[in-house]
C-alpha cells in the first residue's frame, strides 16, 4: 500500500528518521492508548516509591510511551475529569494522586488499576477492580512466552453499577465503587475471620464486575485466577477498548493493531514515522 504524497507527511517522517530515536536497553516499552472520547490523565506509580510517580494528559485517539526497566514493579490507572491549572495543579473526579499532574500519592477510590511486577525470564500483570472502577482497561502482551493473554474489560461498569454503589459528580456516576468501600464490613473486603482464601468467596457485586471484566480482578482473593504470567518485552495499555476491539498503536519500532485477545499484529516499521507524526485517528484514516 502506497503512502500519501504529503509533502509536509514526507517531511515529519524524514526529521523522525533522521533523529535516529531508540528504545534503551534493558527496558520494556509500555504503550499507553486513550481510547476514551474524553481527555485522560494516566498516573504511574513505582512500587515503594512512597507514591512519587509520574502523570501526564492523554487526549482521545491519542498515544503515549513508558520505558521501564527489568525488575520494576508498580501500577498505572487513569484519571478522569482533572482540572489542572497552568502550573500542572489541580485535582481529578477519579483516580485523584494529589494536588499536581505527578503523582503524590495513590489513586483515590473507586479506580481500575493496571498492576505489573517485570522479572528477568518471567513477568506477572493483572487488571485489579479490588478499589473499585472508574475506567475500562485492557493489558495486552506484544509477543512473548507463556500464558501471555489479554486482561481487563469487555465493557464499562459504570453503564449498570448497583445503585449502591455508584460513585456520582455532578449527577452522573463517573465510577463504581467496590463493596468493600462502601460496607467496609469483613466478609466484603477478605478480613478477619475471611482473611483467607477458602473463607472470602465472591459476592454478588464482585459477581457483577466480574461479568462486565471477566479478565480481572473483583475483590481481594480473585487475583489467584486473575494474574497472569508472560515474558513479554512489551505491553500496550488502552484505556477504554476492550478484549476483542482493534486498537492501533506504535509497538518495538512498528504500528501494531490488535484484533484478537492474542496480542499484537504488526505492520511494517516505517508506520514508526506516522505514530510519531500523526494522532492515531489519522493513522486509522489512512489504514482503513
Amino acid at each position: 500500500m502506497a503512502l500519501p504524497h504529503n509533502p509536509i507527511l514526507l517531511f515529519c517522517i524524514f526529521i523522525i528518521f533522521a533523529s535516529g530515536a531508540t528504545k534503551p536497553s534493558n527496558a520494556k516499552n509500555f504503550t499507553i492508548v486513550n481510547q476514551c472520547k474524553e481527555t485522560i490523565w494516566p498516573a504511574i506509580i513505582t512500587d515503594g516509591s512512597n507514591f512519587h510517580g509520574e502523570g501526564f494528559t492523554l487526549e482521545p485517539g491519542k498515544t503515549a510511551f513508558y520505558n521501564a526497566p527489568d525488575g520494576w514493579s508498580g501500577r498505572i490507572w487513569g484519571r478522569t475529569g482533572c482540572d489542572f491549572d497552568k502550573t500542572s495543579n489541580g485535582t481529578c473526579q477519579t483516580g485523584n494522586c494529589g494536588t499536581s499532574v505527578n503523582c503524590t500519592s495513590a489513586g483515590s477510590l473507586p479506580v481500575t488499576i493496571a498492576e505489573f511486577t517485570l522479572g528477568d525470564n518471567i513477568d506477572y500483570y493483572d487488571v485489579s477492580l479490588v478499589d473499585g472502577f472508574n475506567l475500562p482497561i485492557v493489558i495486552k502482551p506484544g509477543g512473548g512466552k507463556g500464558n501471555c493473554s489479554t486482561a481487563g474489560c469487555d465493557g464499562d461498569l459504570r453503564q449498570n453499577c448497583s445503585s449502591d454503589l455508584s460513585f456520582k459528580k455532578n449527577g452522573k456516576v463517573v465510577g463504581c465503587r467496590s463493596a468493600c468501600d462502601v460496607f467496609n464490613t469483613d466478609e466484603y473486603c477478605c478480613r478477619g475471620t475471611y482473611e483467607d482464601p477458602v473463607a472470602c468467596l465472591p459476592t454478588n457485586y464482585s459477581k457483577s464486575f466480574k461479568l462486565v471484566c471477566p479478565a480481572a480482578s473483583s475483590y481481594a482473593y480473585d487475583d489467584r485466577v486473575s494474574i497472569i504470567t508472560c515474558s513479554a518485552s512489551d505491553y500496550m495499555v488502552a484505556f477504554c477498548a476492550t478484549r476483542n476491539n482493534t486498537i492501533c498503536t506504535y509497538h518495538d519500532e512498528r504500528l501494531v493493531c490488535s484484533v484478537t485477545s492474542k496480542g499484537f499484529k504488526a505492520f511494517s516499521h516505517i508506520w514508526r514515522s506516522l505514530m510519531v507524526a500523526l494522532p492515531l485517528a489519522s493513522i486509522l484514516q489512512i489504514l482503513f
